[in-house]
């Protein structure tokens, strides 16, 4: 049914309500407690009776209770950062450059001078090319770095300090410059230590990775476009365990098991701490989706302390080799390989070299060419526990246990891993 405002009805309904509710003010507070019509009424009046104002808002004390979750968050964000950024470093790379300029040459040397007279030196034209005059020290690139030691180690990306013929030197959060050496360069993951002469420096806490659950928030520390030091970007973690192809600094890898972040990286960031609210490193910033928006990645500090412990110890860092190369397999590989199993490496060669490397642990093991690793040391090698990963939990000189299927049949190679060559 279609409703109509008619303009007499409408002033006789707001002339009996506002009857009634005069009546009632007049009425409710003399009736009788035990009167039901007072009762009635005094029920009836109260949603139209005027009341106090009893908004939380009203309160300066419920205002700030109401945001307090927010001021809470923003201050362990600022604690965070406050706590990590005096040990965050940047770093620029410094390499001797030609200088290139435009010199004057004769492209016709063979020509006569009488050719010459008949045009005039004064009209003959002028031919430029470049030319490389001597060269000098430029500054070519940039990243990031956290000091792990109060003597000077510092931690940073492979790529970041891949040039053996570069200098690097680095500038602290205080402003102070000092000339570093690279200590070691990781052979198997994308790490790096370097290492200054003086001691006093404020040092990171490193968290734990294994623990990082989706959704925590991320804060990203360093020398963004190798311009912009120690800018701060926070977001949370987007990924765990990821596994990506990077390129960048003449170095291209694949790199398993990384944190994934949306927090913004950017050129430079390479190198620098992924914070959690603790202000703990979590993560070392290495790379970033070219073609994404604040897609970025990050290695877990946990796969670093290993390397760490290592140049501590011996000065360099060992990372451990079985040396062969494998397809990792799942059930897709299984299926288009025909093979066996739905897990497990199966061990074959490609352009880059033979399957089992000569010399090497599993060589000297007995492993083969087209045997498949099923587990080692008792964990099923699978999407989630990859070969390569598994390898860098152990230490050099450790000795590891495969189980592997050759031919229908399961074998147990017992294996010595040695030191990874560079």
């Amino acid at each position: 049914m279609k409703l109509q405002f008619n303009k007499k009805t409408f002033f006789a309904a707001a002339g009996g309500m506002f009857c009634l509710v005069f009546l009632g003010a007049w009425i409710a507070p003399t009736v009788a407690r035990a009167n039901p019509i007072g009762d009635f009424l005094k029920n009836f009046i109260a949603p139209f009776a005027p009341q106090a104002a009893t908004s939380s808002l009203a309160s300066p004390q419920a205002e700030v209770s109401l945001y307090q979750p927010a001021l809470d968050y923003e201050k362990a964000v600022v604690a965070a950062v406050k706590k990590a950024s005096p040990a965050v470093v940047s770093i620029t790379i410094s390499k001797n450059v030609p200088i290139i300029e435009q010199c004057p040459y004769n492209p016709f040397p063979d020509l006569s001078p009488e050719f010459r007279r008949f045009f005039g030196d004064s009209d003959f034209p002028q031919f430029y090319a470049p030319c490389e005059r001597g060269s000098e020290l430029r500054e070519v690139g940039g990243g990031s770095g956290f000091i792990i030691s109060s003597d000077g180690l510092i931690l940073t990306n492979k790529h970041v300090v891949l040039d053996k013929q570069a200098s690097y030197t680095v500038f602290t959060n205080d402003g102070k410059k000092y000339e570093a050496k690279v200590l070691a360069r990781d052979p198997s993951q994308d790490l790096a230590v370097l290492k200054v002469d003086a001691t006093g420096f404020p040092t990171v806490d490193l968290g734990d990775s294994d623990s990082l659950e989706l959704g925590q928030t991320a804060i990203a520390i360093g020398n963004a476009l190798g311009e912009f030091r120690n800018t701060v970007s926070v977001g949370v973690i987007s990924g765990l365990s990821r596994t990506v192809t990077a390129a960048g600094g003449g170095l291209s890898e694949t790199i398993e098991g990384v944190v994934q972040t949306d927090a913004a990286i950017n050129p430079g960031n390479s190198g620098g701490p992924l914070l959690n609210l603790r202000g703990e490193v979590v993560g070392i910033n290495t790379a970033i989706a070219s073609d994404a928006q604040n897609i970025g990645f990050a290695i877990p500090i946990n796969r670093a302390k290993r390397a760490i412990q290592s140049v501590k110890a011996t000065g360099e860092i060992q990372a451990p080799f079985l040396g062969v190369r494998y397809i990792l397999i799942t059930p897709d590989v299984a299926k288009k390989q025909k093979l066996p199993v739905e897990y497990g490496a199966l061990v074959r060669g490609s352009s880059d070299g033979p399957a089992v490397m000569p010399n090497s642990p599993a060589e000297k093991s007995g492993v083969r060419a087209e045997d498949i690793i099923l587990k080692m040391s008792g964990t099923r090698i699978d999407g989630d526990h990859t070969l390569a990963g598994l390898i860098a939990q152990y230490n050099v000189g450790d000795t590891v246990t495969l189980t592997v299927r050759r031919n229908g049949t399961e074998l147990t190679l017992e294996v010595v891993l040695a030191k990874r060559p560079e």
